[in-house]
């Protein structure tokens, strides 16, 4: 606890430029150390918003398929060569020093890769710092950690500057309004993913920058699948959700740019049935339970959208909350006003509320919500859960959002909860219903 004060009270006093200095010191200190690892290894950085940790996975499993031993860091896990454990940092990306000890353990077990998840709040701490990154791979990008970086393009910027540090492959979602930001920084190659965007939709000085374009086409969604052509190969996901097959192309065109062929992607993606905490089903009858990531008002859209679509459900019910500590306080209407037009009953609790007052983060979601009588406030999470599944009935989806894979849920005062929301769901509707399916 002492610690955790002696942090929060020097973030407030230090200014901004010491703190990230420090970071800096830290993540060179750990690259001398740990002898530059990252010089001996193929190293690919993946940057964007949303879809960055199932794109890490995407690609890892590429890969492995082509016979490479592999090394990553996400959200969801650490993984080298064989040995995976969780990431129970709840920091996507490590401190600095961490990296590169990370990198130096991938080097002594012989891997040929490592990918990792980059963040805008580790460039701005100077986390990406001397790694060598061989490709560097953009997502997309919305409106997220706006009071951090004080604006919407000073976020864009951090994300530019794991660009700017990479000379070698740029891989970029051409049908991203960002695209053409991400396209202007110099590499050897330039690879463009889309579904949407033609050549004409794009500035052609930009368009004649980009060396390869992987798109799909004739996009096919069902409860079980989302599949596309991607040239004459039709690949099948077996997860949920149309923007998965923006993860697949990405991790289709960094495979291309390492020459391997799109018969070993395919085969690699067709193994990957499910991804911890992403659009995952955890309770299949009398009616659907979902556990999803979605902390943006884009991508919650997207997941009711999908659920909406796919399953028709008699009625959703929407569990969820917002991020506390003053972060990010301008979604928390905007996450209202979705669940109002999507889902027919809201229960709203907590996700990570830090110092701030739990009433009042469920209190300014509360005010994007026209529709009052749908509205149940539980701010303990696991009541929450317990509510929603008595609520259930058959043909529903009851959708829990914000916490995905997440193994704390972080309090008052430095205090963080074990947490894992697959596990606590089963949990519930077994003492409700019995066994799960």
């Amino acid at each position: 606890m002492m610690i955790f004060i002696m942090k929060q009270f020097l973030r407030k006093v230090l200014p901004i430029f010491l703190i990230n200095t420090y970071h800096l010191i830290l993540t060179f200190l750990g690259a001398v150390l740990f002898g530059f690892p990252s010089r001996h290894l193929k190293v690919i950085g993946v940057t964007g918003t949303n879809g960055k940790s199932t794109t890490v996975e995407f690609i890892t499993k590429v890969l492995e398929e082509a016979g490479f031993k592999v090394a990553s860091i996400s959200s969801i896990k650490f993984k080298i060569g064989k040995k995976e454990w969780p990431n129970l940092l709840k920091m996507t990306m490590p401190e600095g020093f961490l990296i590169q000890r990370f990198l130096k353990e991938a080097r002594r077990a012989k891997c040929d890769y490592v990918v990792l998840e980059v963040t805008s709040q580790g460039i701005v701490q100077h986390r990406h710092r001397f790694i060598k990154f061989d490709v560097a791979v953009f997502t997309n990008l919305v409106p997220e950690h706006i009071e951090a970086h004080k604006g919407f393009e000073n976020y864009k910027k951090a994300k530019g500057k794991l660009f700017e540090a990479t000379k070698n492959i740029h891989i970029v979602n051409l049908d991203d309004k960002n695209a053409e930001y991400f396209l202007q920084f110099p590499a050897k190659k330039k690879y463009g993913f889309c579904i949407e965007t033609s050549p004409k939709e794009i500035k052609k000085e930009t368009f004649d920058k980009v060396d390869k374009i992987v798109k799909a086409r004739d996009i096919a969604e069902s409860k079980d699948e989302v599949s596309f052509f991607q040239e004459d190969l039709k690949i099948r996901l077996w997860l949920l959700g149309k923007f998965n097959v923006y993860n697949a192309l990405a991790a289709i065109a960094c495979a291309l740019s390492q020459g391997i062929d799109i018969e070993t992607c395919k085969r690699a993606l067709e193994k990957i049935n499910h991804i911890p905490g992403r659009m995952e089903i955890v309770i299949k009858r009398p009616f659907l339970v979902i556990i999803d990531y979605a902390v943006v008002p884009e991508s919650l859209e997207a997941v009711y959208r999908e659920i909406q679509t796919l399953f028709s459900p008699n009625k959703m019910i929407c569990v969820f909350g917002a991020c506390g500590g003053g972060r990010d306080r301008w979604k928390r209407e905007k996450l209202g006003e979705i669940a109002d037009r999507y889902c027919q009953k809201i229960i709203l609790t907590n996700e990570d509320p830090y110092d701030e007052d739990p009433k009042n983060i469920l209190k300014e979601i509360e005010a994007g919500i026209e529709n009052k009588i749908k509205v149940t406030k539980i701010l303990d999470r696991r009541k929450a859960i317990r509510e929603a599944l008595k609520k259930a009935k058959e043909e529903d989806v009851v959708v829990l959002t914000g916490k995905g894979c997440e193994p704390w849920m972080c309090m008052a005062g430095g205090k963080k909860i074990p947490w894992d929301e697959k596990k606590i769901v089963q949990e519930e509707f077994k003492k409700i219903y019995g066994d799960f399916t």
